[in-house]
């Protein structure tokens, strides 16, 4: 989905142009690409829980 065609409610210009914190934060959203902090945290965690959960029985026994 792209913000080419989306009109801002708060100052009627096109999202894309950006013309108030409204748009920006919109087009900062539609634009936005990749993993965000938390959601790389939660990757390793999971990771490092299932490196953990592979290695329990190793160490065990």
């Amino acid at each position: 989905m792209s913000c080419e065609h989306l009109i801002c409610a708060r100052c009627a210009h096109p999202v894309e142009e950006g013309n108030c914190p409204s748009c920006r934060a919109a087009r900062a959203r539609f634009h936005h690409h990749g993993p965000t902090p938390q959601q790389l945290m939660i990757l390793c965690a999971l990771l490092l829980l299932l490196a953990f959960s592979l290695a329990l029985p190793h160490l065990a026994g």
